[in-house]
């Protein structure tokens, strides 16, 4: 008697069942049913939520947006600037070439406002600062001779020595004497400051469009000697007083001064190209960039030395200058009718209104109490018959249990 061959796993004969109906269904082909469902709730619905995706598309992504444009943002620009006006300390008159730095006239400039100056330093021994870290002593033994302080002013000599002024004593170095804090002067330039004058040259071009504008009112005549910048009478006169820009920041001169600070002017070039040339015009803001409620990185300062010779050494003055940064920093996007765009953006407003539809399909199949009738009139299963010379026809609906109960005509329409 013959072995009977082993029954295949029941787990495999299910795992090719799976594969095979996949596969069949892969090959289906699926197509919306219309249902006119006779309920005047969710027509309200339903007409509410397309009205709602028409206005965001129309107000919002077509006006506001503009979205039927083709963009570009971050413009070429150049920035040339030019800063006149004098001022007085109390001891001496400044103009540009002093209190200005650097003086190239770029988009990034410095104007000085206070300056501490420690005059006549020349390579010595004297006290370092009070101000570096384990500088003060008692005697020569808290003093390391040829230690090195980074933070310091020079190479410690291994001394202690009185301090330049008071009853303390510090450790001697050597290096630029007598160090900043040990003899520098204060000195206030910052009295004529509001007054002066910056000009602010700015071009931009945007390739894409082939596009370029200037920010000065192209006239042949004596205008910009004679004009300062307003955004009404004056908007192509980019002539501003520094007090002006100060005061458009929203801080305070004086205390600007005295500390330093940095201001940002910012140019914007927002152009619609579908517009005349004469649309595009710059627009200026105003804000300070440091963050001067942090005291540890508010305000601006830096050094500088001028050098010269007395009697064969060369000698030094050490200025630390507090100062106004102007950055002016330009930005901007440009937009243009373009076709692409605008097909792109019409057929998403046209497949959003679908949404519609898809909400209150769900409501239709979730909420309402006829739910069950409205499942089987909207997923209907045509099955392939084959023809055998009568009969409904090569296509018909799979039998349902339900079909007893929908014969009534009024079963959609009490939906």
């Amino acid at each position: 008697m013959a072995a009977a061959e082993p029954k295949p796993p029941a787990g495999a004969a299910a795992a090719r069942r799976l594969a095979r109906g996949c596969w069949s269904a892969f090959w289906d082909y699926e197509t919306p049913k219309v249902i006119v469902v006779k309920n005047r709730q969710l027509g309200v619905v339903y007409r509410v939520v397309q009205l709602l995706i028409l206005l965001y598309f129309v107000w919002y992504v077509f006006i506001v947006q503009k979205s039927y444009q083709d963009r570009e943002t971050g413009p070429e620009s150049s920035v040339i600037t030019k800063v006149k006006g004098i001022t007085s300390s109390e001891h001496k008159v400044w103009d540009v070439e002093e209190y200005v730095k650097p003086p190239e006239g770029g988009s990034v400039f410095s104007i000085i406002t206070r300056i501490e100056v420690t005059p006549s330093q020349t390579q010595g021994t004297c006290p370092e600062s009070v101000r570096v870290t384990n500088a003060t002593c008692d005697d020569d033994e808290d003093c390391v001779a040829g230690q090195l302080d980074m933070l310091g002013n020079g190479v410690r000599t291994g001394r202690c020595v009185p301090y330049y002024h008071g009853a303390f004593k510090t450790c001697e170095v050597s290096g630029w004497c007598p160090v900043e804090d040990g003899a520098s002067v204060s000195q206030f330039l910052g009295k004529m400051a509001p007054n002066f004058t910056i000009l602010i040259k700015n071009s931009i071009h945007y390739p894409k469009f082939r596009f370029s504008k200037g920010n000065i009112e192209n006239r042949k005549d004596s205008y910009l000697k004679h004009c300062t910048f307003d955004e009404v009478s004056h908007l192509y006169c980019p002539i501003f007083r520094l007090g002006f820009i100060v005061e458009r920041a929203g801080e305070n001169f004086t205390e600007l001064a005295l500390k330093g600070g940095v201001i940002g002017v910012i140019i914007n070039w927002d152009c619609d190209l579908d517009l005349s040339a004469s649309n595009c015009n710059p627009k200026y803001s105003f804000r300070r960039l440091d963050p001067k409620h942090v005291p540890a990185s508010s305000g601006y300062n830096f050094r500088f030395a001028k050098y010269y010779k007395i009697n064969g050494s060369t000698t030094r003055t050490l200025i630390k200058a507090y100062g106004i940064r102007i950055d002016v920093i330009v930005h901007g996007q440009a937009g243009k009718f373009s076709l692409i765009p605008t097909i792109i953006n019409l057929a998403t407003a046209l497949t959003s209104i679908g949404v519609g539809s898809f909400l209150c399909d769900w409501i239709l199949l979730t909420f309402m109490n006829k739910n069950k009738v409205y499942s089987h009139k909207k997923f209907d299963k045509m099955v392939d018959i084959p023809d055998q010379g009568a009969g409904p026809g090569p296509w018909a609906s799979e039998p349902s249990q339900q079909d007893s109960a929908l014969t009534d005509p009024r079963g959609l329409a009490q939906l």
